[in-house]
């Protein structure tokens, strides 16, 4: 298996942030977004990566921002390394197919949880309290169920640590009821849209999230959407509600960590081999079920 790519070395432009997964360089009016190899799990990164990862999450990513451009713009300008500054050029080799040159834009600093199923920890949430970020569900749903209706849980969006899940009035204390009633609304119809498309090709879209930013006075797409890191997949065939699902995503490695003695905060333990190779099978199927 070929070497993940962990961290990029771009020495002559500015690293803005390096995020879980994502590295950030700033170029005047644009970032360049470089989507490593490293994953992450219960708000740690792992120590060793999924070699390819980042390419599989950046054609995902283009595949959606295209799919739901009706239904809201994003920040991309290219991907394509050819059109890149030419200060960038000569880091093509790790650029090239996990990388995208995107417009700056105002974060809204909140991650946009939509749910069309019960799982992780809405459902969590939903036993002890029979609600999820103060949307109160009905009785008697089990684990994995769809819900009768799609529901926006957000979270706040931490830098570092653990987020923590809010209610919508928190959002409107943030941002103003306007702006969080649109991002509620973009949110919902993005989702549903790729639900409704990911389930033609055999995969449930459990759950998802999104981050949006201002533009010259616009909200767009922002980041990375509809991955196996941003969502939870499941197979079609395989739906039993009632427990936990077979997945696409990360979820296989949460299962793995659990089954370890670790406290879930750094250091993180490294990742086996066949752990690795399984990630990358589940990640790279979704891929091909939903995009090829």
């Amino acid at each position: 298996m070929k070497e993940a790519l962990m961290y990029t070395d771009i020495p002559d432009v500015t690293l803005f942030a390096r995020g879980k997964v994502r590295d950030v360089y700033d170029i005047g009016d644009k970032l360049l977004i470089v989507a490593t190899d490293r994953i992450s799990a219960f708000d740690c990164v792992m120590p060793n990566g999924i070699p390819g990862k980042g390419k599989i999450l950046t054609e995902m990513s283009l595949f959606w921002f295209d799919y739901v451009s009706d239904i809201v713009p994003n920040h991309l300008i290219t991907s394509s390394v050819d059109k890149y500054p030419t200060e960038i050029a000569p880091y093509r080799d790790q650029l090239e197919g996990c990388s995208m040159l995107v417009r700056k834009a105002e974060r809204i600093d909140i991650e946009c949880i939509v749910r069309g199923y019960i799982s992780g920890s809405g459902w969590r949430e939903y036993q002890k309290t029979g609600a999820i970020s103060g949307i109160k569900l009905p009785s008697g749903l089990v684990e994995s169920q769809r819900l009768p209706e799609t529901i926006f849980t957000p979270s706040t969006k931490a830098e570092t640590g653990h987020d923590e899940n809010v209610n919508f009035n928190f959002v409107v204390n943030m941002i103003g009821e306007e702006r969080a009633t649109e991002i509620r609304e973009i949110a919902i119809a993005v989702y549903e849209k790729a639900r409704a498309y990911a389930e033609m090709r055999g995969i449930i879209l459990a759950d998802t999230k999104f981050e949006f930013g201002r533009v010259d006075g616009r909200t767009i797409l922002i980041d990375e959407i509809l991955s196996p890191d941003s969502s939870r997949f499941w197979p079609v065939k395989e739906y039993n509600p009632g427990g936990s699902q077979p997945s696409f995503d990360k979820q296989f490695v949460r299962d793995y960590l659990d089954s370890l003695n670790w406290n879930k905060t750094p250091p993180a333990p490294e990742l086996p081999e066949e752990i690795v190779a399984k990630t990358l099978d589940k990640y790279s199927e979704a891929r091909d079920l939903l995009i090829k």
